[in-house]
């Protein structure tokens, strides 16, 4: 594939003639994928590592026509930086390839392997998913995150990036195509849907025949549409409500720290903490603590009576106070907005997590070990922490190198998803002859 102009609406018959090659295609290199060396697929790694940074400039133009075409149609100026390949962005990028090729390979691993009565060792072996289809918005960077873990977990991938990002993305995807071969991989091993046209999202989200997994990466309408829309299994997350709850026993210095990072140090990601659960008997000590920060910052509180009275009666000079409503406890805002609500027990903050919260990222701040026990085993979320600011829920930081998304199902991959989500176990047994009597 090159890194042609890509084409806009297709006749219905040309996209799906168009997704069936992708589709073949996908799945032929699979099997090769699946069998490849670690060292075959480091190569690949490292070859599209150095093909970023030779081509940094390149780059730069296709992503000048995207930047252009935003501007032009009036999208947000946050909107048009998440499209921009800066050289930091490039740099990264590049460092991200490297960082998957240092990771052990998951593919072949054996666990728990046991020997039985009859003679047989059962255990189970670590697989390729196979293809799976990636459906994003926005940020061309995910291109190379999809595709950089795709390569070393042996699977297939068909990624369809944002009409926004469409010049960058077949840039980047040509790149990886070259790497892939230049390593003696299938170029098709990853592929970027070469239309805008919608009508191939709901094609590829329909294949079951190519396409074992879909995982798509944007806003929860779009997430919404390939939940209902999907004759294949989704990983998914719509949003992201996570809360920090404040309990009773708890370092105060250390609870306002985390709590100003959980929420200040950037509103739009889907682990910035959104609800703040603080209990009654450390309350007075806290909210004041806590809303002055939030005050300095232009957050806006929605509140609680209780809490609201709390934050009042401390004179907080330029604090926006505002009533909650029973949507503010579900509402996911990404923005300097947060709810606060006081609460009498673990019980209640944890109640209330599990049924307003979107089961994304929750902490609890607290010296009580039990409770924290508590908190970990009965919050109901892909990532549940202590002493910590929700915004660690990342693959980076988690170690993964990259990661693909985080899901916020409970299949298999369940928190941020990184090479071991794009795999799965199958059952292995070693014989030597052995018949069932």
């Amino acid at each position: 594939m090159n890194a042609s102009t890509p084409s806009a609406a297709l006749a219905p018959e040309d996209v799906n003639a168009l997704m069936e090659r992708l589709g073949q295609a996908a799945r032929r290199a699979a099997t090769t994928m699946a069998a490849a060396s670690t060292a075959t697929k480091n190569a690949a790694l490292l070859a599209l590592a150095a093909a970023i940074r030779a081509q940094a400039g390149p780059l730069q133009e296709a992503n000048a026509r995207d930047i252009a075409a935003a501007e032009a149609a009036g999208l947000a100026a946050p909107m048009v930086d998440r499209l921009r390949l800066t050289p930091k962005v490039i740099e990264q990028m590049a460092e991200g390839c490297e960082q998957v090729a240092a990771l052990p390979d998951p593919i072949g691993e054996m666990t728990n392997l046991r020997r039985r009565p009859t003679g047989i060792t059962v255990g189970q072996m670590r697989v390729p998913l196979g293809v799976f289809g990636m459906i994003y918005e926005s940020r061309p960077n995910v291109t190379i995150d999809a595709a950089s873990l795709a390569i070393k977990s042996g699977n297939a991938a068909i990624l369809r990036g944002g009409s926004e990002a469409a010049h960058s993305n077949a840039a980047l995807a040509a790149l990886v195509g070259q790497a892939l071969a230049q390593a003696g991989l299938p170029a098709e091993a990853v592929q970027q849907v070469p239309t805008t046209d919608r009508a191939a999202v709901g094609r590829l989200i329909a294949m079951p025949a190519y396409v074992d997994v879909i995982i798509p990466r944007g806003g929860k309408g779009l997430i919404e549409r390939i939940s209902r829309e999907a004759t294949v299994p989704v990983i998914k997350h719509l949003d992201g409500n996570c809360h920090t709850y404040v309990d009773a026993e708890v370092d105060l210095a250390l609870a306002v720290a985390v709590t100003d990072n959980a929420k200040t140090q950037k509103y739009s990601p889907c682990n910035a903490t959104e609800s703040l659960l603080v209990h009654t008997a450390v309350a007075p000590a806290f909210l004041p603590a806590i809303g002055a920060v939030f005050a300095a910052k232009g957050v806006e509180m929605r509140c609680g009576p209780r809490a609201k009275a709390i934050l009042g009666a401390a004179a907080l000079p330029g604090a926006k106070l505002v009533d909650a409503t029973e949507a503010d406890w579900a509402e996911e805002y990404l923005a300097p907005v947060i709810s606060i609500k006081l609460v009498d027990s673990l019980d209640e903050a944890i109640a209330h997590i599990n049924r307003y919260g979107s089961h994304h990222t929750d902490a609890i701040l607290t010296t009580n070990h039990p409770n924290a026990m508590r908190f970990l085993r009965e919050v109901d979320s892909a990532s549940v922490m202590v002493n910590a600011s929700t915004r660690f829920a990342d693959g980076f930081e988690y170690g993964l190198g990259a990661e693909i998304g985080i899901s916020t199902d409970k299949f298999h991959a369940r928190g941020p998803v990184g090479l071991e989500g794009l795999t799965s176990m199958k059952w292995i047994v070693l014989g030597q002859g052995e018949g069932r009597s």
